[in-house]
């Protein structure tokens, strides 16, 4: 059965003001959770990335084009000018345009530097990413994202904590962010607590599902008489759904953000994104598909705008695009940027 669809007409604008949530501590000097939304009416920045990993052994096609894609579509659809918009590939021959990882962390920096209410911030990463264990509890699965500068080999990788730490801490109320991963393994790539489903409600830990995994391994393992087996499948859920459950109360309370933080990735965190072929032309899929979607209905909510990046892909691809906040959203407000 098909998700409900979001209502008819064009989506309402973000209100103004700040918009509280969560429970009021009685007795406390804690201040309610808040967070405002941006009218993305002040200055607009952007920083696109793209990597093919030229003459190296994993090297890709549609990076390098999906960056300038989307610096182009930047400023013909959102008003963007080319001056205030920073674009490292790995095909150009000034050096401090060249995405290893100490340039893409100075780019980051300078991205949100100085950042204001109702600014619009526009981040966008196409290149390869990956999993990492995680250090500091905050991950469902156990595992952090992070994306490979062209001198990864060399550098190492960025992990999703330290994007997040750059990129989302420092902006104040009412200050856009919106982050676009075109990577595999980019589902919770910036970190954001809050995952949206298209149905345009919060996704929590599907204990359920970890249930039935659970009871499915222990009631296997007791057939063939494998009683160590009936108590580790048991064990194993009883830790998968507790640490699901704290890791994302450890989330919220660490990475929630007062600023109008939106992320848009190819994929679930355990999916890969494809490298692909549209209208004859290498791109990353899920960047074809935002500009492919908003340049069809230029005006969507953000739940029409995941359905529409999901009825996109699914006829050629696997991965679901995916969408979180850094806040508890209205996903029937207009997506703007």
């Amino acid at each position: 059965m098909a998700p409900p669809g979001p209502p008819p007409g064009p989506p309402p604008r973000p209100p103004f003001g700040q918009q509280n949530y969560g429970p009021q501590l009685q007795g406390s000097q804690q201040q309610q959770p808040f967070f405002r939304y941006s009218q993305c009416n002040g200055r607009k920045k952007a920083l696109c990335i793209g990597i093919n990993y030229i003459r190296q052994q994993a090297a890709l096609r549609g990076c390098i084009n999906d960056a300038r894609n989307i610096e182009r579509f930047l400023c013909e659809k959102f008003g963007y000018n080319r001056n205030d918009i920073v674009v490292l590939t790995d095909d150009q021959q000034d050096p401090r345009s060249i995405p290893n990882r100490a340039n893409i962390l100075q780019a980051m920096r300078w991205l949100v530097m100085d950042a204001r209410p109702n600014d619009s911030l526009f981040f966008h990463y196409s290149g390869h990413g990956g999993q990492t264990k995680d250090q500091d509890g905050d991950e469902d699965d156990g595992y952090d994202e992070v994306i490979y500068p062209v001198d990864f080999k060399q550098a190492g990788h960025i992990v999703d904590d330290l994007m997040h730490d750059i990129m989302v801490k420092p902006l104040p109320p009412g200050c856009r962010l919106t982050a676009i991963f075109d990577s595999c393994h980019s589902g919770s790539a910036l970190d954001l607590p809050y995952i949206y489903s298209t149905e345009g409600k919060v996704k929590e830990p599907n204990l359920a599902m970890e249930v039935g995994q659970g009871l499915f391994g222990a009631a296997t393992a007791y057939a063939r008489g494998d009683m160590g087996g009936v108590m580790q499948s048991v064990t194993g859920f009883v830790r998968s759904a507790t640490t699901g459950r704290s890791s994302q109360q450890r989330a919220r309370q660490t990475k929630t953000s007062p600023a109008d933080v939106i992320s848009w990735s190819g994929c679930k965190d355990s999916q890969t994104s494809a490298d692909a072929v549209e209208a004859g032309s290498a791109t990353g899929a899920m960047s074809y598909a935002f500009i492919a979607a908003l340049t069809q209905q230029p005006r969507q909510s953000y739940q029409q705008l995941l359905i529409s990046l999901r009825g996109i892909l699914r006829a050629k691809y696997s991965q679901k695009p995916q969408l979180s906040s850094s806040h508890p959203m209205d996903t029937n407000l207009e997506f703007i940027a």
